[in-house]
């Protein structure tokens, strides 16, 4: 079993999603349906490992 996350950890890795959030939804030429279902499952890949962490610790 892997050990869970530390605080740090989690907070760079939400910072740096919502900077990679924010800077496609700001310079992208459009905001089409594939480009929020690509966000979607990109919050998932990135937040459920988190909550999964944060579940481990209690």
């Amino acid at each position: 079993m892997r050990k869970p996350l530390s605080n740090s950890q989690i907070v760079c890795i939400t910072l740096l999603w919502v900077l990679l959030c924010y800077y496609i939804l700001v310079y992208s030429e459009r905001i089409d349906g594939m480009t929020v279902i690509m966000l979607l499952l990109s919050a998932a890949l990135v937040f459920i490992p988190v909550i999964q962490s944060l579940k481990k610790r209690k």
